[in-house]
């Protein structure tokens, strides 16, 4: 569920503006009054549709190692849901199509079972070159495609297909010198010199419960690790997992496809089971020889986080107790076979992971994030362990560091320090901790730096024009467009900002005093009294208001906007980017204090003059479709319709380290699970509640709405059904995705109008 909402996050890409023209949140200004020469209306249709709306916006943007380049993909013209390598060379100031994923692989690409999982943690949707790697000197590029991988030399003609094998690789990486490839094949790791072609397989024994070098479920769902290995520096060790799946219970599901019922037994961790059993070696590339890095006593641990120092003789790692509340950062050393804990963080709730580990090279130290002091910031410590000081400090969030000019004694970083609705570039003194915000305000930035940290690519947007992508320098400064995006008289969206409608932002204050952020679209033409539509997610590591583009979801608001009705969206307490005591709140008591202030939110909604106080309804999907059943249930007096998309309904169904985070062990907390379960209120049902879920869902398991299914039937409690076979649970498709926003558009039309 973690990576559900940060892969749909990150989909609704992100980021930039035209230097002299300013977009505020409040209105569209000249921009649209210069570009309105039609109105059209948006459609379901056309908003699934090619081409995009949002333009030609670049993905996994990269700066090349040498900073000679930045690459990226793009969607073709004609298929949104295909992908081509594209590439900026910065000296000639121009972009060209590097590879058609076309040329190299056509036809249906056959995913293996793992691969297809492995995308479903990632929300990795869309065909062709999907993904892909620089090598470290610059001078070549990795990238996967229909099972093989694919490797192009700088100045080459084409690339050449390095794996035409039949069996399907997965995590393929490039050595940290580029010599090897290395990958997963049947559940083992193996590696390849690039110039021979040679073989080596690092371990043999995987099979069956055994995987080397894979990254197990909550791993990759939960914990957003995708890998299972991690090269030394210096290309002489792996560091590797052993995951041992004997101990997990088999979940026995049936996936129903639209011609066939496959019998699946999954390896799924409920929460109160018991998990993977999880080992860290070291492995000589060359001897083969194995040293296994000790993790402690305790066996039921996560481990989170691998990732080597600068020092090729040195392993770090992140040891997570299995309630969640200590974290421990380690060294190993292979020369001395020695461990040693850096520092411990504890909380009497849950310790968030984070990515921002960052070794320095010129000095013996390190920077790390934590949220001890209630909002999460940067530490600077000593590579023995001692803390040196604290680099931020405020009552706002840092988000992840960008970049290191260490010689320069400057870092730079992402943070929601101006308002938590955008995402900012600061540059922060090391010395001095002293921070300048880079980025423009009124824009939503996301940045990738060159390796040097001299320059950047920064993709922004806002609530109202697409994501444009500019390349600059440190210090803000604009060097070129990657993609202006502008839209003008020929781009996509142009005909319908005629009709568009640009959302009011605002604060409600709760009881105690806090302020919650919400995002409200109007009809263009108010007429009496109007239906509402809340949409909402309200789980943790979550966040609805941005001032950002909002992708086709965002799009789906201004249709229906435009079809009349007022489109409302909260973040109630225990959502993110608010600092931990805003989080906390939810913890053993999912489900309360997210109704609560959704309330709230529909009371404000009762006080608008055009708002029908007696037809509000609700949407959300995955933890929103939990949420929409929980405020169908326990507030029938406030929402009369409901959505509930791939919704959990009993958290013991859920997975470990999840559920366990916010809930604790079931075994132990029975009344905050049956609590926080919709059962016990699910006879409260009074409106007309539509409940999805795609049929072959891995995550979210179908389980859950068959058993809702089974207790409102039981119950002789009427609701609406649609489930779509074969789907995962973030149901993807064009298709699909317009059949189910019509679904859910006919069910608000026919209940709430």
């Amino acid at each position: 569920m973690l990576n559900y909402y940060l892969h749909y996050v990150m989909s609704l890409y992100g980021n930039l503006m035209k230097k002299s023209l300013i977009i505020t949140i409040i209105t569209l200004g000249s921009l649209l009054t210069s570009l309105v020469h039609s109105a059209e209306n948006l459609s379901i249709e056309r908003i699934f549709s090619a081409p995009a709306l949002y333009g030609t916006t670049p993905r996994l943007v990269q700066l090349s190692p040498d900073g000679q380049r930045v690459t990226f993909i793009r969607a073709k013209q004609t298929d949104t849901n295909r992908f081509d390598l594209w590439e900026y060379n910065i000296k000639e100031q121009r972009s060209r199509l590097l590879f058609d994923a076309d040329d190299l692989h056509q036809g249906d690409e056959n995913l293996s079972d793992e691969e297809k999982a492995r995308r479903e943690r990632m929300r990795l949707s869309g065909s062709g070159i999907v993904s892909y790697k620089w090598s470290a000197d610059g001078k070549a590029l990795l990238f996967p495609l229909a099972g093989d991988a694919f490797y192009y030399r700088l100045g080459d003609k084409k690339a050449q297909r390095l794996l035409a094998t039949p069996e399907f690789e997965t995590d393929i990486k490039f050595s940290p010198k580029g010599n090897y490839i290395s990958f997963i094949r049947d559940q083992n790791i193996v590696i390849m010199h690039i110039a021979t072609g040679t073989e080596t397989a690092i371990t043999t024994s995987g099979g069956g419960n055994i995987k080397f070098g894979m990254a197990e479920f909550v791993a990759q769902e939960e914990m957003s690790r995708l890998t299972g290995y991690w090269w030394s520096p210096n290309e002489a060790h792996i560091a590797f997992t052993r995951i041992d799946e004997t101990p997990v219970d088999i979940i026995k599901r049936s996936e129903i496809y639209a011609e066939r019922i496959a019998m699946i037994e999954q390896k799924y961790p409920k929460a109160g089971t018991p998990n993977v059993l999880v080992d860290l070696f070291v492995q000589d590339i060359n001897q083969a020889k194995r040293v296994a890095v000790d993790l402690g006593k305790q066996e039921d641990i996560y481990l989170p986080r691998v990732k080597w120092t600068n020092d090729p003789d040195v392993l770090s790692y992140q040891v997570q107790s299995r309630d969640q509340q200590t974290l421990t950062l380690n060294t190993f050393s292979l020369s001395k076979q020695a461990t040693k804990t850096l520092l411990t963080e504890r909380s009497n709730t849950w310790v968030n992971l984070h990515n921002d580990l960052t070794f320095l090279k010129e000095q013996n130290a390190f920077i790390w994030r934590s949220e001890r002091d209630g909002f999460s910031h940067l530490y600077l410590y000593a590579n023995d362990g001692k803390l040196i000081k604290q680099l931020t400090k405020g009552d706002y969030v840092v988000t992840d560091i960008a970049a290191h000019d260490e010689a320069n004694g400057m870092l730079y970083i992402s943070a929601r320090k101006d308002t938590p609705l955008e995402a900012h570039l600061y540059a922060l003194d090391i010395n001095t901790t002293s921070m300048t915000r880079i980025t423009q305000p009124g824009k939503f930035h996301t940045v990738q730096f060159s390796r040097d940290a001299s320059i950047y690519a920064n993709t922004f947007s806002d609530i109202n024009t697409p994501p444009q992508t500019g390349l600059y320098r440190a210090d803000g400064s604009f060097i070129t467009w990657l993609d202006e995006n502008a839209v003008d008289t020929s781009h996509p969206l142009q005909p319908f900002y005629g009709n568009w409608v640009t959302p009011d932002f605002g604060t409600i204050t709760t009881e105690d005093d806090t302020s919650l952020y919400y995002r409200l679209y109007k009809p263009a033409k108010i007429t009496g009294k109007h239906p509402v539509i809340v949409y909402h997610y309200g789980g943790p590591i979550a966040q609805v208001v941005t001032n950002r583009w909002g992708g086709n979801r965002g799009l789906m608001f201004q249709y229906w906007a435009q079809q009349g009705y007022v489109v409302f969206s909260i973040d109630n307490r225990g959502s993110n980017y608010r600092g931990k005591a805003f989080e906390d709140p939810i913890y053993k008591n999912m489900g309360e204090i997210e109704v609560q202030d959704q309330k709230l939110g529909v009371d404000f909604l009762r006080t608008l003059e055009f708002v029908d106080p007696n037809k509000i309804g609700v949407y959300g999907h995955s933890y929103g479709g939990y949420m929409s059943l929980m405020a169908m249930f326990k507030a029938p007096e406030y929402f009369s319709v409901g959505v509930s998309g791939a919704p959990v309904t009993d958290w013991r169904l859920y997975d470990t380290h999840y559920t366990e985070r916010y809930m604790g062990n079931p075994n132990v907390d029975k009344a905050a699970y049956d609590a926080s379960s919709v059962f016990p209120y699910a006879n409260n049902l009074q409106g007309d509640l539509l409940i999805y879920h795609g049929m072959a869902d891995d995550n979210v398991l179908f389980t859950h709405a068959t058993k809702l299914y089974k207790h409102l039937q039981d119950n002789a409690k009427l609701f609406h059904v649609m489930d779509y076979p074969g789907k995962k649970h973030s149901i993807r498709g064009k298709n699909t995705q317009i059949h189910m926003f019509k679904t859910i558009t006919h069910h608000f039309d026919t209940y709430l109008k």
